[in-house]
């Protein structure tokens, strides 16, 4: 894994991407299980475990040195939470 993090163009659009994808996938997971779980039906607080995620793959990026990629998650963490807040107040 750290060859192929070491390929990787440390650019804030990088890690934007990154940060922006990774929620994407989980909080679309957690919504199917929202969805089909009724037990389930109101826990919003699952959207925030796909959100926070973010913040260890940005400590892994900042521990290799990758300090921009990590800027760049740290960017797209606040853009998603800010969607959240938005969800849960309309």
């Amino acid at each position: 894994m750290n060859e192929k993090l070491k390929k990787l163009n440390n650019s804030v659009w990088v890690g934007l991407a990154i940060g922006l994808i990774t929620p994407a996938i989980l909080c679309s997971l957690a919504y199917y299980i929202i969805t089909h779980v009724v037990y389930l039906a109101k826990a919003d607080l699952l959207y925030i475990g796909g959100i926070a995620i973010n913040a260890y793959t940005m400590q892994y990026f900042f521990k290799y040195n990758k300090e921009n990629i990590g800027r760049g998650i740290l960017a797209a963490t606040f853009l998603c939470a800010f969607a959240f807040f938005f969800y849960k107040v309309l």
